[in-house]
């Protein structure tokens, strides 16, 4: 009781903060929605964790939406808006997320991978084998007013791969997607969030508008652009604490130049 009293407290404090002056879009990861008991990575958040989670989001007036229709909005209108992303194209996304989504009138952008239909998370070592979305299950998601995006076809690290692997990750993959929802996608997102000059040059070759990273340091631009991890573990305060971060150490602009030659590791294990 004494541990959930002090959390409430937390969070009634960072109600009252006030959101931090950005200079990039804020756009948050989310992975998998069900229960986050068996998860050694610390990429599961609960139904409920992510019901808590928007409704502080629109406590401090920010609503989600996908990527594309957050770079496509202006400036001054972008400061009620948050990027929602979801990697890996997980099934529990239907039944788990999409409910809590619509209750709170929030979009998002789902990151499949479509070399592995109705497959599971092979590239997970440790943890539980997670369904992931079948090709009726992309539709769905798409005909649920969702962005849908392209997290390369199965879910490698793309610095290590010839030309022609890497232009099936990035290209084939698109086409793919465009074949199963009737529109090309706008967006990319690196898995793992492994990238180089030569990965987001091929993800810009294959005819993408925007690509995700997480942390892509002096790569930053529209084709590395960073996101915030969400687990089960934020509430107010780290929430708020993680918008600040985010504000504080992001200093380019998208659209800039990358200026780095050797590959961006970063985000951890996913």
């Amino acid at each position: 009781m004494a541990a959930e009293s002090s959390a409430h407290r937390a969070d009634a404090r960072s109600s009252r903060l006030r959101p931090h002056t950005r200079r990039q879009p804020w756009i948050l990861t989310y992975h998998s929605v069900t229960d986050p008991s068996d998860d050694p990575y610390g990429i599961t958040v609960s139904p409920a964790r992510l019901d808590e989670q928007l409704s502080w989001l629109r406590s401090r007036r920010l609503t989600g939406v996908g990527v594309s229709e957050l770079l496509r909005t202006g400036a001054s209108e972008r400061r009620g808006l948050v990027g929602l992303t979801f990697d890996d194209g997980y099934a529990d996304f239907l039944d788990e997320a999409l409910p809590v989504l619509r209750k709170h009138g929030c979009r998002a952008t789902v990151y499949v991978l479509p070399g592995r239909p109705g497959g599971v998370n092979e590239w997970d070592p440790l943890g539980p084998r997670k369904p992931l979305l079948t090709p009726e299950g992309v539709r769905r998601v798409a005909a649920a007013g969702m962005e849908v995006g392209s997290h390369g076809l199965y879910h490698q690290d793309l610095t290590g791969l010839s030309d022609a692997e890497l232009r099936r990750e990035t290209a084939d993959s698109r086409a793919l997607i465009g074949d199963l929802t009737g529109s090309l996608p706008e967006g990319f997102c690196y898995p793992y969030g492994y990238l180089d000059h030569r990965v987001t040059r091929a993800a810009r070759r294959a005819g993408y508008g925007y690509a995700c990273a997480l942390t892509p340091g002096p790569l930053l631009s529209r084709f590395a652009l960073p996101r915030t991890h969400i687990s089960q573990a934020d509430r107010g305060v780290r929430l708020w604490a993680k918008d600040l971060r985010h504000g504080l150490r992001q200093v380019g602009v998208p659209g800039a130049g990358a200026r780095a030659a050797t590959p961006v590791r970063a985000g951890g294990t996913r």
